[in-house]
Formats: C-alpha cells, sequence, structure tokens
C-alpha cells in the first residue's frame, strides 16, 4: 500500500474500497499503539480511555476527538525522539496543528492538505498523521517483525479410531472378489475330485506320518442336504452384506461426477451451439443491412450535411457577433442606468430647493411661536402678581401678630 493511498486521496479515483480505507489504517494503528504499550504509557498517565477500532476513523465528539489527536500525536513524536509539549486543552488549535505538521515535515513526509482538516480530530488526514508519527516511533524503539513460531501441536491418541467396519472401495472389491471365489468352490464341492483322488493312490499307501494308507474305493458324496444348506446361506446372507460409505473424497466419485457433468455439457452444448450458431448468422445478416443502410443513407445525405456544417458555421460565427454586440449593448445600459440614477437625484434637489423658497409654512411657524410666548408671558405676569400679593399678605399679618404680642406684654398678661 502506498503512502498516498494511505494517506486517504479522493475516493472517486480510488474505487469503491477506497470509502473503507480510513478504517483499515485505523485498525492498522491500533495495532502500532499496542505494540508501543499506549493503553499503559499513555491512556493511564494522561487519563484517557482506550480507543476503539473507529475512533478517529468516524466523527463523534469533534472537541474531545481534537484533544485526543493532539494528546497522542505528541506522545508518539515524543517517543520518537522529539521535544514537544503535551497540548493543553484550551490551547490555540491553529498553533499546535502547525506545529504537529512541522514535525511530521522533519521527518521527510509530504503534507498536501490544508491544516483545518485536522481541527474536526478525525478523518483521513488525522490518521495519516497518527500513522506517520507511529511508524517514527516503532523506527526509533527499533521495532522489527520476527517469523511467527507456530506451537507443535500433539497428536491425541484417543482420536485415532481404527474402525475396520470403515471400508474403502479398493478393499471391498478385493473382499467381494475373494467371497465370488469361495461361492464358486463352495458350488462345485460335491464333484469329485479325480485330481486328488489320483494324488492319493500315488502316495504309495502310506501317509506323511508313516502311517498306512487308505485308499477310497468309492465316490465320496456330501451328506448335508441341499434344502438345509439354502436356507441357511438364506439366513446368513443379510449378515454377510457389507454397506459401502460414500466418501467424498474419494477419486472415482469425483471421476463419475466429472464423466456425468462431461456428457451433460456435451448435450447442452450441441443443443445450444445451433441455436447460438442460428444467432450468429442472423447478427451477422442484420449488421451487414445496417452496414449498407448507412451507407445508403450517408451518400443520399451527404449533400445536406454539408449545407448542415455550413450552416453550423454560420451559425457559430452569428453567435460571435451577437456575444461582441450584446456586450456593447450591456455596458451601455449599463451607463444609461448611472445617467438616469443621476438625473433623478439632480430632479429630486432642485424639486426640494424649490418647494423651499416658495413655501410659507416657516412664516406661519414662527407667528404661532410668537403669539404663543406673548400668551405664556401673560400668564408668568399673572402668576407674579399673585405670588407678590401672597407675599405681602403675609408680611401684614405677621406684623399684626407682633404688635398684639407687644401689647399683651404691657398690660402683664
Amino acid at each position: 500500500m502506498s503512502e498516498d493511498r494511505r494517506r486517504g486521496e479522493e475516493t472517486g479515483d480510488g474505487g469503491p474500497g477506497a470509502v473503507y480505507q480510513p478504517f483499515v489504517i485505523m485498525e492498522d494503528l491500533i495495532d502500532k499503539l499496542k505494540l508501543l504499550n499506549y493503553e499503559d504509557d499513555f491512556c493511564r498517565e494522561y487519563n484517557f480511555k482506550p480507543f476503539n477500532r473507529h475512533y478517529f476513523a468516524i466523527p463523534t465528539n469533534p472537541g474531545e476527538q481534537f484533544f485526543a489527536f493532539t494528546s497522542l500525536t505528541a506522545w508518539l513524536l515524543n517517543i520518537a525522539g522529539r521535544v514537544f509539549d503535551h497540548p493543553q486543552e484550551y490551547d490555540d488549535p491553529n498553533a499546535t496543528i502547525s506545529s504537529i505538521l512541522d514535525e511530521i515535515r522533519q521527518f521527510s513526509y509530504s503534507v498536501d492538505f490544508p491544516p483545518a482538516k485536522l481541527k474536526t480530530g478525525c478523518g483521513e488526514q488525522c490518521l495519516y498523521v497518527l500513522d506517520r508519527a507511529a511508524d517514527e516511533a516503532l523506527k526509533f524503539k527499533k521495532f522489527t517483525w520476527t517469523r511467527p513460531s507456530y506451537p507443535e501441536e500433539e497428536v491425541d491418541e484417543d482420536n485415532i479410531i481404527d474402525d475396520e467396519s470403515e471400508l474403502n472401495l479398493q478393499k471391498v472389491e478385493e473382499d467381494m472378489l475373494e467371497e465370488q471365489l469361495e461361492e464358486e468352490f463352495e458350488d462345485e464341492e460335491h464333484l469329485l475330485d479325480l485330481h486328488g483322488l489320483g494324488g492319493l493312490s500315488k502316495t504309495g499307501g502310506k501317509s506323511m506320518d508313516g502311517g498306512d494308507g487308505s485308499r477310497p474305493e468309492e465316490i465320496m458324496e456330501s451328506s448335508t442336504d441341499a434344502a438345509e444348506w439354502k436356507l441357511e446361506v438364506e439366513r446368513v446372507l443379510p449378515q454377510l452384506k457389507v454397506t459401502i460409505r460414500t466418501d467424498n473424497k474419494d477419486w472415482r466419485v469425483h471421476v463419475e461426477q466429472m464423466h456425468q457433468h462431461k456428457e451433460g455439457i456435451e448435450t447442452s452444448l450441441i443443443e445450444t451451439k445451433t441455436y447460438l450458431d442460428k444467432l450468429h448468422d442472423e447478427i451477422t445478416r442484420t449488421l451487414e443491412k445496417i452496414g449498407s443502410r448507412e451507407k445508403y443513407i450517408n451518400n443520399q445525405l451527404e449533400h445536406l450535411l454539408n449545407e448542415f456544417r455550413a450552416n453550423q458555421d454560420q451559425l457559430a460565427e452569428t453567435k460571435e457577433k451577437y456575444k461582441q454586440g450584446s456586450g456593447g449593448v450591456t455596458d451601455r445600459t449599463r451607463s444609461l442606468a448611472e445617467v438616469s440614477e443621476e438625473l433623478d437625484k439632480i430632479k429630486q434637489e432642485m424639486e426640494e430647493r424649490g418647494s423651499h423658497m416658495t413655501d410659507g409654512a416657516p412664516l406661519v411657524n414662527i407667528k404661532k411661536a410668537l403669539q404663543k410666548l406673548k400668551t405664556e408671558m401673560q400668564n408668568m405676569d399673572i402668576r407674579s402678581g399673585v405670588v407678590e400679593h401672597v407675599i405681602l399678605q403675609t408680611r401684614l399679618t405677621g406684623k399684626a401678630n407682633a404688635l398684639e404680642n407687644d401689647d399683651d406684654e404691657d398690660f402683664g398678661y
């Protein structure tokens, strides 16, 4: 997988599987973080929960994801040998993102996406930055993949079952052949073995152990009843039947199936080939007819096509002239609108000035104001006279009271 594809290019050029590429990168990132023991060194130290396998691939909580992204990136950069301060939750996101991208560029990785893409805290760009930082952390720790060691599986002797009842086809065929030979031998058992008797006569009347040999003087006959023998055979026959279990792994079954399929294909091919040949002939004839009709139509309509092309050229020229003329008309229309607007403003100003010059409303308003002032002055004069009278009366009342008090003191009251 190339770095550009892992970085998450546009899905239009990556095929239908590019939509799920972030999930694949996220799962690889989780494996790398587990190799770096992030659950103990990062999650416990910075109070983070272990990330699920789709945490940075789909948006859930932008603020939380952005803080987790910046914190994890800073931790990976510190492991990779860089000195990077751990970001705080209320730091400036633009400054934090620019610092992270500068560190990624120092690792000789290209960053061809806008920094604003990292503010969401998830997506292809964030996964690209985290994946690159994790790779550099593993390189700095000199992590290498070793060959897997497969455990040796011990064979359980209890599972080994030596079942003689399950016979393969070859053994069954041998047994059936032996049974057939035995039956033939039993059917001929009642016949006289002349060759055996001849051998006995040639032994010279002595047995193998030195005893006296006996020579049969009459034909040997079986003492077993044929009817009882047949009944015994019929009784034992069901027990002598062998049930053969069909084994799908046996090559004979596959060969028979192959022959059956081959015969079916051949029979179907014969029927289908006739229909296909007919269809091929019809299609060939139809194509020939279509080709001849096309040639005939092209020959008949050639002059019309030439006229149509000439008319198209004239139409293109006319459209070009129309565009040029419409452009000039548009400019002139715009300038006419501007001049008309200025003229309307001037007319409005002239009307306002004329109305002010001939209007007597200001004089009427001045007269009304003077009359109102005179009325108010009269009211003020009346109020001031009333106040003066009240004050004078109060003074006189005070003097009269004072004189009465002095007379009372003189008479000794």
